[in-house]
């Protein structure tokens, strides 16, 4: 055969039949080699002793840094939540400032205080590639949401006060990582409503709170003058899971998140965050994603409006509140606006 002859049999094979005969083979050889080499990735990552976080799915495309510097609070994100004493009086807490933005004055209390207590967050949490955070107020918002499975579902649930979990399972669910309190708001019983592990986050406001603490520390004598309501005089819960938060947390979020001047030499009754606000700029802090839920006071002017999820207290309760609630609520927008968080569910 003369080789013009065999190149035109080989070319009488190309006809449109012969090559739609040909594309199932062809289809099978790609398959075949996109499975195996997909294979030997996912083995690649199983061999390493990197965990995969469950909750990536809501990192995805989230630079932590570029979000909370396009904030613009001209401060740098802090995430050592809470105080040690290690390094408390030798290098980075000589505060200036009074409680609650400092600690001048209560050093002693603080001392006895930090001797027995621990500043650590478990390491299934700090070794998180991305955290993510939800935040649970306490406002009647949430009431009939039935949020609770999808609550329980972000890394960290941090709650406020005495908010219950009982009986509000459906709306507010069950995991509580950490819960933050004064000790006004302290229930006697933490195991009631929170987790084992929960960590019980003090917020101390006044020099009086360290003092509370220490003295159920140390099973002191208690002294009940100088609080507005009389905390609770038995504590309890467990000595290892409670943290002290650093004042610098509230100092910040009345300076940089309200914005709300501090002028300390005011003879005004002194206007502090709500528990709930120092909450999240904690959370914006040490979290990569922050969700809120059971925030927002609702816009009736009705008095007998309920404020809370649970409880029969009303807006009528607000009245003397010591809390500037509009600067709060415009932070809150900002925020949103800004994507560095996400509400779960409609403000009232």
């Amino acid at each position: 055969m003369t080789k013009g002859k065999a190149s035109n049999v080989f070319f009488s094979f190309l006809t449109p039949a012969w090559c739609l005969r040909l594309l199932p083979v062809i289809f099978f050889f790609v398959s075949f080699v996109t499975y195996y080499c997909s294979y030997a990735i996912i083995q690649s990552y199983a061999g390493t002793s990197k965990s995969v976080n469950s909750s990536k799915s809501l990192c995805g495309g989230w630079l932590t840094e570029k979000k909370w510097e396009s904030l613009n609070f001209n401060v740098s994100r802090q995430t050592q939540l809470f105080l040690k004493l290690d390094d408390f009086f030798w290098r980075e807490h000589r505060s200036k400032l009074a409680l609650p933005y400092g600690v001048k004055g209560s050093e002693p209390q603080l001392l006895k205080v930090l001797a027995i207590t621990n500043y650590e967050v478990p390491a299934s949490i700090e070794n998180l590639e991305c955290r993510t955070c939800v935040v649970i107020g306490n406002g009647f918002a949430i009431k009939n949401t039935s949020l609770g499975d999808i609550i329980n579902k972000y890394d960290v649930v941090i709650r406020l006060n005495n908010s219950p979990v009982k009986g509000y399972e459906e709306d507010v669910g069950n995991k509580t990582t950490m819960r933050f309190f004064y000790p006004e708001s302290a229930s006697s019983n933490p195991g009631l409503n929170n987790e084992p592990g929960t960590l019980m986050v003090l917020v101390p406001f006044k020099p009086q709170d360290l003092r509370w603490l220490k003295e159920i520390l140390y099973n002191e004598k208690r002294v009940r003058k100088g609080f507005w309501k009389p905390p609770p005089q038995i504590w309890l819960g467990d000595v290892g899971q409670i943290r002290v938060l650093d004042p610098h947390f509230l100092h910040q979020t009345e300076e940089k998140l309200l914005r709300i001047p501090l002028n300390p030499k005011s003879k005004q009754y002194p206007v502090h965050p709500t528990t709930g606000i120092l909450a999240i700029f904690v959370a914006l802090n040490y979290c990569d994603v922050v969700h809120i839920a059971g925030f927002g006071y609702p816009n009736s002017k009705n008095i007998k409006h309920p404020i809370h999820y649970y409880g029969y207290d009303t807006m009528k309760s607000m009245k003397h509140s010591h809390h500037d609630l509009n600067h709060e609520a415009e932070a809150l927008k900002r925020l949103e606006d800004s994507g560095a968080i996400l509400s779960l569910h409609p403000h009232l």
